[in-house]
Parts: C-alpha cells; structure tokens; sequence
C-alpha cells in the first residue's frame, strides 16, 4: 500500500514506537498514511492500542522479517 511518510523504530523499545509514530502523525494531514517499521515485540499490542485511543486506522500489519510494519491512517 501507499505511504505519505515513514518511521523507522526499528531498536527502539516501548514506548518510543508509538510515542515517535504520534509526532510523526501530528506533522500529516488527515488521511494521511504513515507506514512504521518496529521490532519491538510490545508494539503488536501498542499500535493497534494507541490507533483506537486515538481515532487513528490502522490500516493493517505485515511482518518482514524479524519486524513487522504497520500502517497508520491519521485521522
């Protein structure tokens, strides 16, 4: 899928992913994609936790690798 911008939290651990991923999302416009690379493992529950707080779509997750990616649509 399309992204508009992305974050690399690939060795960062919880709660930074999520915690960068919301500055990343505030600079977007609504509607906006923002596509995350995280190995953390905390952040399989964190995104999916911090999308619905706040009102974000997460658009879905695939694993690569020894990550996983996920997609962020801003509100």
């Amino acid at each position: 899928m399309d992204h508009d911008a992305e974050l690399d939290a690939l060795g960062l651990l919880c709660p930074l992913p999520v915690l960068k991923a919301r500055k990343r999302l505030q600079a977007l416009a609504s509607g906006q994609v923002l596509r995350v690379l995280a190995d953390d493992p905390a952040a399989l529950i964190d995104m999916p936790h911090f999308c619905a707080e706040a009102g974000h779509e997460l658009v879905g997750v695939t694993e690569d690798g020894a990550h996983h990616i996920y997609l962020l649509r801003k509100a």
